[in-house]
């Protein structure tokens, strides 16, 4: 007998008024998600190549990030600026201002790259790690294949103008993903509005973040901007509030102003048009269902990750939970063995199914009491 269970339960929502409106993003190409629940809420030609300029220094803060993790590098360690590392502070690029021959922590250098997008820090970073900055953009392009980001391709650690150093909106959007969800201490440092260097023959020097969004009272975070005369601009941007994130991308902004205007337009979409529904818990018990031959009557059952929908305003009253399974289940049963399926439905459509799992071990009755309670399912048809 199969049996389907529909669940009454409390719904851990984030709300934001306001009804659901389409929108246009004036760039070339912009995509919007959900955090937890990773859904796409908007996306304008997500797949279009792009030059991702220095929304680059995302990847080569995660080689930096990935290595510091596995105890291959601190934060501590010291590299020395090559002259190749130091021209970039000399030409016309973002700089953070280091000079031939310093030593410089990698804690500073990576900070140099977040909050002041020193390309010349990337290059220092790169060589450090990788000996070159052609052997450090092969293990960028290694970690975009492992993250699927199937269309990019890294050939430098700043994201300076090369043709072989191309992304896409929605590859960006993985990438970013990955950082925030992987190194969430070190993520705070997107947010940081200015750094100081104490350089070498010179005055200690203090510069901003580039990310107009940290200066809008909107509670973004992160995450980084880039620009190159052939793409124009761009934004990799975040923001958190009342415990939903949201991540959006754009390339291709015609100004400085269209890229913060159009950024913020979209993120605000984002929380304004939609709702964030908190449906699962991991390990967290979901309800009980009946055991059959069983030292216990009844097993908790529960799914094993954190399960989140983004639905449209106003639409709540659609979204369903069910479980389903063939019961009684027969004991013995064994903590973590699959007893059915929890089902997400929303507007009569199955968007979300996964595995129904036992809380504990139930152990099987002693021959006698089995042969009882089948007597008394035989007379009573009851389990």
């Amino acid at each position: 007998m199969f049996k389907i269970i529909y669940l009454c339960f409390l719904l851990t929502l984030t709300l934001i008024s306001n009804s659901f409106s389409n929108i246009e993003i004036k760039a070339r190409t912009a995509i919007l998600q959900d955090f937890l629940s990773g859904e796409i809420l908007y996306e304008k030609e997500p797949d279009r190549s792009i030059y991702p300029a220095s929304m680059t220094k995302i990847m080569t803060s995660i080689i930096a990030f990935d290595l510091i993790k596995s105890g291959e590098l601190n934060l501590e360690d010291r590299f020395i600026v090559s002259e190749k590392a130091w021209r970039l502070s000399t030409a016309g690029f973002s700089s953070m201002f280091i000079m031939v021959g310093d030593e410089v922590s990698v804690e500073n250098l990576l900070k140099g790259i977040i909050i002041a997008s020193g390309n010349d820090a990337c290059i220092a970073l790169a060589e450090g790690i990788a000996g070159t900055e052609e052997e450090f953009a092969i293990l960028m392009t290694a970690k975009a294949k492992e993250l699927g980001m199937e269309n990019t391709n890294f050939s430098n650690s700043s994201g300076i103008n090369d043709p072989d150093n191309y992304s896409t909106v929605r590859d960006i959007l993985k990438m970013s993903r990955y950082l925030i969800k992987e190194y969430p201490e070190y993520y705070k440092w997107f947010a940081v509005k200015e750094f100081t260097w104490d350089r070498t023959g010179g005055d200690p020097i203090t510069q901003g973040n580039r990310n107009p969004l940290l200066y809008k009272n909107i509670n973004a975070d992160g995450i980084k901007t880039g620009y190159l005369a052939v793409e124009k601009y761009s934004l990799a941007s975040s923001l958190e509030r009342n415990g939903r994130r949201l991540i959006a991308v754009g390339s291709g902004f015609e100004t400085k102003n269209a890229r913060s205007r159009q950024s913020s337009k979209l993120l605000t979409y984002g929380l304004t048009n939609f709702d964030l529904v908190e449906i699962n818990k991991t390990n967290k018990s979901i309800d009980k269902i009946d055991v059959w031959l069983g030292k216990e009557n009844q097993v908790e059952v529960y799914v094993n990750e954190d399960i989140y929908k983004t639905i449209k305003k106003a639409k709540k009253k659609l979204l369903k939970v069910t479980l389903k399974y063939e019961g009684p289940i027969e004991a013995p049963i064994k903590k973590d063995d699959v007893v059915g399926k929890f089902r997400v439905v929303y507007d009569e459509e199955l968007i979300g199914e996964y595995d129904l799992l036992a809380f504990k071990d139930i152990d099987k009755v002693n021959i006698f009491t089995r042969l009882i309670r089948s007597l008394n399912y035989l007379i009573w048809g009851d389990v």
